[in-house]
């Protein structure tokens, strides 16, 4: 873009140059006859063209902050996107820790990661889980059909994916106050019945084929499996939040890789 602008401008302005050196302008079809300068008009002449030509010596500079910007702004290849990539988005903290001696890797949700409910909302309680080497957050978008209660997404383009969904529990229920359980909102029967479809998008009627509950640190989890479509829920609360932690995959994904998957979904804690 700046080689296209720089031929621009220098063709312009030497064809501005040039008229003003012409004298020979028709005019109503009839052409002056040419004079000669004088000396002072050879100087003033000369004035122009130094002045012509110092206006293009600094056009590059001028031209080659213009195409820099471009590239750190506008994203085009260069230095300035890598920057960019490497930054910090909005919203996104890095939190997956290096990989174990078996290749895992433990995400925790960082402290100072923004999110939330709005006004009088406590910050959220951290999760943690872990997931083979290769899998990465996706940025969530404020249009995600899952609305702002999805609070981070991972995948894994051979694997599978996961997201997580942190509610209100004002949403369900108006007496668990500030320090809800699992146990307070249901049975694990009614919970996956009134919050499976906010996992898959549809009845969860005849697609649980099994539901366990596993405790840690004294609070207890939900975990169960439904097909179709394949996925792997883990369910529990704390603070005044639900949470809802689902891994999903594709068919050949299930086949390939169930044992990860499963894993992945059973290391979900609310630390």
């Amino acid at each position: 873009m700046a080689t296209t602008l720089f031929s621009g401008c220098t063709s312009f302005s030497w064809k501005c140059y040039r008229q003003q050196l012409s004298h020979s302008s028709p005019e109503n079809g009839i052409s002056r006859p040419k004079t000669l300068p004088t000396s002072t008009e050879n100087e003033l002449i000369g004035k122009e063209k130094d002045d012509s030509w110092g206006i293009l010596s600094r056009r590059p500079l001028l031209i080659s902050g213009i195409s820099l910007s471009s590239s750190s702004v506008f994203g085009f290849p260069g230095e300035g996107l890598a920057v960019v990539k490497q930054g910090l988005l909005a919203g996104r903290i890095p939190g997956l820790s290096e990989p174990d001696e078996q290749g895992w890797c433990t995400y925790r949700r960082p402290e100072e990661k923004s999110g939330g409910h709005g006004v009088g909302w406590s910050p959220i309680i951290p999760y943690s889980f872990k997931v083979p080497q290769g899998w990465e957050e996706v940025p969530v978008s404020i249009a995600d059909l899952g609305g702002t209660e999805i609070d981070l997404r991972f995948a894994n383009s051979k694997q599978g994916r996961l997201f997580v969904i942190v509610a209100p529990v004002l949403r369900f229920a108006d007496n668990l106050g500030d320090d809800a359980t699992i146990q307070k909102i249901g049975p694990p029967e009614k919970v996956i019945n009134a919050f499976g479809p906010e996992v898959i998008g549809e009845n969860v009627e005849g697609k649980v084929l099994s539901m366990k509950t596993a405790e840690h640190d004294g609070r207890m989890y939900y975990q169960y499996e439904l097909e179709p479509p394949h996925a792997l829920i883990t369910a529990t609360a704390a603070g005044n939040r639900l949470y809802l932690f689902s891994v999903t995959g594709s068919g050949l994904q299930w086949k390939r890789h169930y044992e990860d998957l499963k894993k992945i979904a059973e290391s979900f804690r609310v630390v």
